[in-house]
């Protein structure tokens, strides 16, 4: 009887199992599978339950009211490691999916093509391989795609540019190739949508595509040029070949006794023959001496001897700067293009394997908010490193020299600068592989383009100079007022030494003044102390610059408390660069593309 009464008991508990697994409605169920193609959550979708009847209280999710149907995937900084499933494409009232800044790989699946409500998508700063998928072209409603920082290659699809909704594109920091499609709205984009792919060319960015044999493309005159079949030869055309040959061999026999008159006067030019010969010999000596010009990706279209003409004819007047590595020349080929070459001058005996593989992991660094490493030249006592030229110059020039033309930064110049900074720093404490300690942050080391974009320089030059006095040479270089406490107790740098320098940054941008400024002696001694002084006394009013008029105080606050915790005692209690990069860009949001973004479904 009981045996019976089990039995009866477990079918009668098997349709309220099943109504169980039945609860979640279809989006939810879809989530999961999501989930599943996802690792290393670190707990943060813990509350993504099976036994939930709707996900709309899941964490990142938003649904419509109406139907509670899944609308929004908001998971950046969540260190979500795995794919992005196929399952996404079951979501057909999606409208935004952002799964910014995490650790994704793999391929973007095309069935993202069938969210067709989709507005915004934001893919950036991942590892994902692989193209654009063509089936992007059916995201008709499709505002806003972000794509940038991945390892995506391959083509453009043209397809993209008939997405006439779409008014924020940013593919930049991949490695994509080829010709940028004329279409569309692909057509509207610059520059900054594109930077950071080396093999990329076309009227956007101002790069003409190459033929097949290496010659600029040449497009046919005319829409049925290509259709056009050559004539027929006839006795005319015939009567006009012979006229060409007769006057062909005319032209042939003048250029025979021009030549026959400038070999005689090279025959009679005795001394010009050899100063030419002792130029050669004095640049093949040149080229003797610099033992290897290497360049990366192919992104220097000159000759070495051409490189190294260039490197011999830099003198005082081409400086730029020095600092603790080396001094800075600006370099100007022959078609006016500009490059930036630090030279250091330090033997490192028996280490030229190491240095040169070093250096080719720093050139395999792409970010657009890294100065871009492009080659160098090896001497036997020195170091050419080529870089990308920048034309505003360091920040710290910008901020604290007076020169013709200058223009105050405003607030929000100084806050953009300080959200490309921390984006640059936190790409190297968290995406490199390994992982980049800068150990000399401070405005000298930030570079700005004409567009007052922010771009780090010298990362890496410190572990790959570093020798047992290299936090003294840190030192004597003038980098003392970034030093954080522990740093100048051991000599050791780690990555919460660098946020304490980027937290000296922050105040600098502020405040306008160099953190060694004598006006901190009375009050904190440095600009540290200062601040806190400041604070403490209620006066964050002084701690601006007076050459910015427009700053707003509830920004001021937020920023100072970044800066407060980026510069604590304790390095345990400082952020990590990703957080302080979060926390930046939150304080600086909503920038125009995010402000649409989130007023879009209004």
């Amino acid at each position: 009887m009981s045996m019976g009464f089990m039995l009866i008991w477990v079918f009668s508990t098997i349709p309220l199992l099943s109504t169980c697994s039945l609860a979640l409605t279809e989006d939810g169920i879809t989530l999961l599978e999501i989930k599943r193609s996802f690792n290393h959550t670190k707990g943060f979708l813990n509350n993504w339950r099976a036994s939930d009847e709707t996900p709309c209280g899941w964490k990142g999710i938003t649904c419509n009211h109406n139907d509670s149907r899944v609308s929004i995937i908001n998971l950046p900084y969540m260190q979500l490691g795995g794919i992005i499933s196929p399952s996404i494409g079951k979501l057909s009232n999606l409208q935004r999916l952002a799964l910014h800044q995490n650790s994704l790989h793999g391929f973007i699946p095309p069935e993202i093509a069938n969210c067709k409500e989709l507005r915004s998508m934001y893919l950036r700063g991942n590892y994902l391989q692989g193209g654009i998928p063509p089936e992007f072209g059916k995201l008709s409603y499709l505002t806003i795609l972000d794509l940038s920082s991945n390892s995506l290659k391959g083509t453009i699809p043209p397809s993209i540019g008939y997405l006439r909704q779409l008014h924020f594109l940013n593919l930049s920091t991949n490695f994509f190739s080829g010709a940028i499609p004329d279409v569309g709205v692909l057509s509207t984009f610059r520059k900054n949508s594109f930077i950071g792919n080396l093999d990329l060319c076309g009227p956007q960015i101002m790069k003409p595509c190459q033929g097949s044999l290496g010659f600029p493309a040449v497009l046919p005159h005319g829409p049925h040029a290509e259709s056009e079949e050559a004539p027929a030869p006839t006795k005319r055309s015939f009567r006009y070949l012979k006229g060409i040959l007769i006057g062909a061999m005319s032209a042939v026999g003048l250029a025979i006794v021009i030549l026959f008159c400038f070999f005689g006067i090279r025959l009679v030019s005795k001394k010009e023959r050899a100063a030419k010969r002792y130029n050669e010999v004095k640049k093949q000596a040149a080229m003797d001496e610099c033992t290897k010009v290497v360049t990366f990706h192919g992104d220097l279209p000159y000759t070495s001897s051409d490189i190294v003409e260039k490197l011999e004819s830099l003198d005082v007047g081409d400086v730029l700067g020095s600092g603790g590595f080396g001094t800075v020349y600006k370099m100007v080929m022959n078609d006016r293009t500009t490059f930036a070459v630090k030279r250091i001058d330090k033997c490192l005996e028996g280490s030229d394997q190491t240095f040169e593989r070093e250096l080719e992991i720093l050139a395999s660094i792409k970010h657009v908010n890294l100065v871009n490493l492009r080659g160098y030249c090896k001497y036997p006592c020195a170091k050419l490193l080529i870089y990308d030229y920048l034309a505003l110059g360091s920040l710290d020039h910008f901020l604290h020299e007076t020169f013709q033309g200058k223009q105050p930064l405003n607030w929000n110049n100084r806050l953009g600068i300080a959200l490309g900074s921390a984006r640059g720093l936190a790409y190297l404490h968290h995406d490199c592989c390994p992982r980049i300690v800068h150990r000399n942050i401070k405005s000298s080391n930030i570079l700005l383009d004409q567009n007052l974009e922010p771009h780090v320089s010298d990362f890496g030059l410190a572990q790959l100079l570093a020798d047992e006095d290299a936090h003294v040479t840190t030192v004597v270089a003038g980098t003392f007022g970034y030093l954080a406490p522990e740093y100048l107790e051991t000599g050791r740098a780690t990555e919460k030494s660098d946020i304490y320098s980027f937290g000296v940054l922050l105040l600098e941008l502020i405040a306008g003044k160099r953190p060694n400024d004598s006006a901190f002696v009375k009050r904190g001694l440095n600009i540290v102390g200062w601040m806190n002084t400041l604070v403490g006394e209620n006066q964050i009013e002084d701690i601006v610059d007076s050459e910015c008029t427009d700053a707003d105080i509830a920004t001021l606050e937020a920023i100072l408390v970044i800066a407060a915790r980026c510069t604590d005692a304790n390095p345990d209690d400082r952020p990590s660069m990703n957080q302080v990069f979060q926390m930046l860009e939150e304080l600086t949001s909503p920038c125009p593309s995010e402000y649409y973004e989130s007023h879009s479904d209004e």
